[in-house]
């Protein structure tokens, strides 16, 4: 079994210079036209989709090797801010949804920038400006994922608004993220959680879509001695709340 682990690990390790020759080919293509010759419409919206993808893969690649790593008990802890935390996982998340906005998010200078930027889109923010400026000393990569993963949940199921919150209470870094979507039963919450644990298993499309994106969050906060809870009603969206000890 050691052995399995250790070639998955390396054959998912590998695969990070295939997509970056993608990712670079098709970059070259669509930004070297006077080399490589016009482009038609058609062809640069299928350029961009791959690029998009590769994007995409990229990030499941590290997200992967990232959990390998905590599996590892390996930490890799530093000093950042919250607001570059939130920052740069607003910027992840826009890159493939709408790069415009997430190159306005990365001009933004401070936390009304940032909030002005985000009003056409679904997104808004609720930090105090002393929690916004506040320096934390944790894994940065294991926690930027575990917002990712919270924060692209709740853009799939939204309704209308997903609102990203935080604060430090008893030395923990709390991080709240809510949407207005669905929700999830209280009598259902349970098995949200068994999901981690179990494969396979037949539950309701709206836990098993939470889950699936979730399924990592629980492993690098289990790992980080943080929790996860939830508080969500049928028809009245969901909110993640993330505990991790500094």
């Amino acid at each position: 079994m050691p052995d399995t682990i250790i070639k998955t690990e390396i054959l998912i390790h590998d695969l990070k210079v295939p997509i970056s020759v993608i990712d670079a080919g098709a970059k070259s293509l669509l930004n070297r036209q006077d080399s490589y010759g016009p482009l038609t419409d058609k062809q640069i919206k299928v350029l961009k989709r791959i690029i998009r993808n590769t994007l995409t893969t990229q990030r499941l690649v590290n997200d992967v090797l990232e959990l390998g790593r905590s599996r590892e008990g390996v930490m890799i802890t530093c000093d950042f801010p919250i607001s570059a935390l939130v920052t740069s996982v607003l910027i992840e998340i826009f890159d493939l949804s709408d790069p415009g906005v997430a190159e306005v998010v990365r001009k933004t200078r401070n936390y009304d920038e940032l909030g002005q930027a985000l009003q056409v889109t679904v997104a808004r923010l609720s930090f105090a400006p002393k929690v916004w400026k506040t320096i934390v000393h944790l894994d940065e990569a294991k926690v930027k994922q575990i917002l990712r993963n919270l924060v692209t949940n709740a853009f799939k199921y939204r309704s209308s608004y997903v609102r990203i919150s935080g604060g430090i209470e008893e030395n923990q870094l709390i991080l709240k993220v809510k949407d207005d979507g669905r929700g999830i039963p209280p009598a259902e919450h349970k098995k949200i959680f068994q999901t981690y644990f179990t494969t396979g298993s037949s539950i309701e499309s709206a836990i098993r879509s939470h889950g699936l994106g979730l399924a990592g969050v629980m492993v690098l906060l289990k790992d980080m001695g943080g929790r996860l809870t939830l508080n969500s009603d049928d028809g009245k969206g969901a909110e993640f709340t993330v505990i991790i000890p500094l």
